[in-house]
């Protein structure tokens, strides 16, 4: 029995208390010269489209990837200490992800909107980068489809974990744009009403299983040791 499980970060895993739009306004300022009058849209998007709407929604061109990629970096560099002092891990995520990486077959890592360096800070703040492989994610500087990232992330675990083709994926998310990768890509989800988005609105974008959040562990193992059985 095999699994990929691929975890969102942001408001599936921690509530990064505004610390995520702080770093899109220092990045902006950075890359246009001045402050955001507008905060960016994040809500499932990859930072690629994050930064791109945000000049859009400023009347300016985007800046090219190449640009917007260090403006990210140097914007999320440091602020371990904000996210510890002002965001948390949600309910019963450190027992979810440890019984995943403990769980023979199942291969446990992220599909997330953050660049990967940035992703590496929110999960180092509160010691969960240790119970993922982070080196076989997918992130938001390989695509700014959310889609996307899926295949991303299953030619990297497949490659390192010497997989079969057919070996299963669920994504653990909390936006109706999880739902949407899963579905159009042919892999699970598991949909978290532990963000913005209510249980009803998850199920109208199409996920079976919605959750509140991770902390019924039990109901948790048994759906992904059901979907690692097909």
């Amino acid at each position: 029995m095999r699994l990929i499980v691929l975890w969102d970060i942001d408001h599936t895993l921690i509530d990064n208390a505004g610390v995520s739009k702080e770093i899109y306004a220092a990045a902006f300022t950075a890359l246009a010269g001045q402050a955001p009058t507008r905060p960016a849209r994040t809500e499932g998007r990859t930072d690629r489209l994050i930064i791109s709407d945000m000049f859009r929604d400023h009347g300016l061109e985007p800046p090219a990837w190449e640009d917007a990629l260090p403006a990210l970096e140097a914007a999320g560099a440091g602020r371990e200490s904000d996210l510890i002092r002002r965001g948390r891990v949600l309910p019963g995520v450190r027992q979810a992800l440890k019984a995943v990486a403990e769980e023979e077959g199942m291969i446990s890592s992220v599909l997330t909107g953050n660049i990967a360096v940035n992703a590496r800070v929110k999960l180092g703040a509160f010691g969960l980068d240790a119970l993922l492989d982070l080196s076989v994610g997918a992130y938001g500087a390989d695509s700014a489809d959310r889609a996307a990232l899926v295949d991303v992330a299953r030619t990297r675990i497949r490659a390192v974990y010497d997989l079969e083709g057919n070996t299963p994926v669920v994504l653990i998310g909390d936006t109706p744009r999880d739902v949407h990768a899963a579905i159009t890509t042919g892999a699970h989800i598991v949909a978290l009403a532990s963000g913005v988005h209510g249980e009803d609105e998850l199920r109208q974008a199409g996920a079976d299983i919605v959750l509140p959040d991770l902390s019924d562990l039990d109901a948790l193992m048994v759906h992904l040791r059901q979907l690692a059985r097909r």
